[in-house]
C-alpha cells in the first residue's frame, strides 16, 4: 500500500518527530488561493502516490494567492503515471543550503531492513547510485540489534554536511523506528533538506506499507492511496479475487498462486505473453464463472491455459466449477487444459465428456498449444 506525500508526512513523519515544512491540502485552486494567504510563498504539489511529479509538471513555485490559485488549476485534474490529480499540497517555500536523501527499504537478497543515506539528495536515487556507487552510504541492519543514535552517527562519519550531523542523524533514527513500527516496506525522504536557518526539513516522502500487516495498522491504512487498477481489476476485487490485467493475449486460469506464476513464465518460454494473473485457488473455485469471465474479458485475449494440479484441494472439484461455467459463458476462444494430482482421472473424464477436450499430458504442451493458438 502506498501513500501521498500529505498523509505520510503527517501521519507518520511528523508524529515521529521528523520536521516537515507547513501545508496544507487543497482540493480546489480557490482553496489553494486561500492557503496562501496563511503560508505565503509555496510550492503547489499534485498528491499522488507516485514520483517524478516534478518532471510531470505537477509541481510549482507561487509568489502569490492569484500565482497559487492557476497553479493548482493547471496540476488538478492532470494525470501522473496513470494516476489522476484531485488534490495539491501547498507548502511553505524553504530557503535550502544542502540536500540530501535518506531512506530504509527491505532488502529482499539479504533478508534484512537496509538503511540509506547519500549526500546527493534532490535527484533521482537509482541514477545517483549508478552514476556515483560511492555517494550512496548502505547500513544492513540485524533486526536483534535494530538501528539507533550511535548507528546513525556511525553511518554520517567523515561526511561533511555542513552542520546538518545531529539532526541528519535524528532523522534516520526515527525511520528505521517508523519502518519497525509501522510494519513498511520503504520509507524515503528525497529530499531531506539542511536549511539556512540550520533547520533539517523532510521537503518529501515516500511510504509504502507491507500489505500483508495492514490489519495491524488499520488507522494507518485508512489515508492509504487507492490502487491504481483497470476496469476488470476493479471488478475481481469486487468478486473478492486478485486479478491483475497484462497486456498479453494467453489468458490464465490456475489453481494457487506460484502455479499461476510458473504457467506464466512458461508462456513467456515459449515465446507467448500472458493476458492476466489469476488463481482460483481454495474457496474461489467457487468463483469459477466469475474468474472466468475476467480472464475472458481481456480484449487482447486470443486463447485460454487452464491448469489446476491438486494436492488437498480436488482436481475435479475445480474442474467442475470452470466446465459449468464455460457452457454457461460459451466462450469462442481456445482452451487448453493441464489436470494433474487429487482427482486427476475424474477430472479429465469430465472435460472430455461435457466439452469435447482432452487435456494435456504435460503442463508445457498446454501452454505451448495456446501460445501457439494465440499466434
Amino acid at each position: 500500500m502506498n501513500f501521498e506525500e500529505h498523509a505520510a508526512k503527517t501521519k507518520v513523519l511528523s508524529l515521529a518527530g521528523v520536521p516537515i515544512p507547513r501545508g496544507k491540502l487543497c482540493l480546489s485552486p480557490q482553496e489553494a488561493g486561500a492557503a496562501f494567504r496563511e503560508i505565503g510563498p509555496c510550492v503547489v504539489k499534485a498528491q499522488v502516490p507516485t514520483g517524478k511529479r516534478g518532471k510531470a509538471g505537477g509541481i510549482k513555485k507561487a509568489e502569490s494567492a492569484a500565482e497559487a490559485a492557476l497553479a493548482a488549476q493547471a496540476i488538478l485534474g492532470m494525470a501522473i503515471d496513470g494516476y489522476p490529480v484531485e488534490r495539491v499540497l501547498i507548502e511553505e517555500r524553504a530557503e535550502i543550503l544542502r540536500e540530501f536523501y535518506a531512506a530504509v527499504v527491505s532488502d529482499a537478497a539479504e533478508c534484512r531492513p537496509l538503511v540509506l543515506f547519500s549526500t546527493e539528495g534532490g535527484m533521482d536515487i537509482e541514477e545517483t547510485s549508478a552514476r556515483q556507487p560511492q555517494a550512496v552510504r548502505r547500513c544492513p541492519v540485524e533486526i536483534d540489534r535494530g538501528f539507533g543514535g550511535e548507528e546513525a552517527r556511525a553511518m554520517l562519519a567523515g561526511l561533511d554536511l555542513s552542520g546538518a550531523e545531529a539532526g541528519v542523524a535524528a532523522v534516520l533514527e526515527a525511520l528505521y523506528t517508523i519502518y519497525r513500527e509501522r510494519d513498511a516496506e520503504l520509507i524515503e525522504i528525497n529530499p531531506l533538506a539542511f536549511l539556512k536557518d540550520g533547520r533539517v526539513l523532510a521537503l518529501d516522502c515516500k511510504l509504502t506499507l507491507d500489505d500483508a500487516a495492514v490489519f495491524r495498522q488499520a488507522e494507518l491504512a485508512s489515508a492509504g492511496a487507492g490502487d491504481k487498477a483497470t476496469e476488470l481489476e476493479r471488478c475481481g476485487a469486487e468478486r473478492g479475487l486478485k486479478f491483475i490485467e497484462l497486456d498479453g493475449n494467453v489468458g490464465v486460469l490456475a489453481n494457487g498462486a506460484g502455479l499461476t506464476m510458473t504457467t506464466m513464465d512458461v508462456i513467456r518460454h515459449f515465446g507467448g505473453k500472458p493476458a492476466n494473473f489469476l488463481e482460483i485457488g481454495g474457496e474461489a473455485y467457487t468463483k469459477a464463472e466469475a474468474a472466468l469471465d475476467l480472464v475472458l474479458g481481456g480484449a487482447g485475449v486470443k486463447s485460454l491455459v487452464i491448469n489446476f494440479c491438486g494436492a488437498f484441494a480436488r482436481t475435479d472439484v475445480m474442474a467442475e466449477g470452470v466446465v459449468t461455467a464455460w457452457e454457461k459463458l460459451k466462450p469462442k476462444v481456445p482452451v487448453f487444459f493441464s489436470i494433474h494430482g487429487t482427482g486427476e482421472d475424474e477430472a479429465v473424464a469430465l472435460v472430455r465428456r461435457r466439452l469435447g477436450i482432452d487435456p494435456f499430458d504435460f503442463m508445457e504442451d498446454a501452454v505451448k498449444a495456446a501460445v501457439d493458438a494465440a499466434r
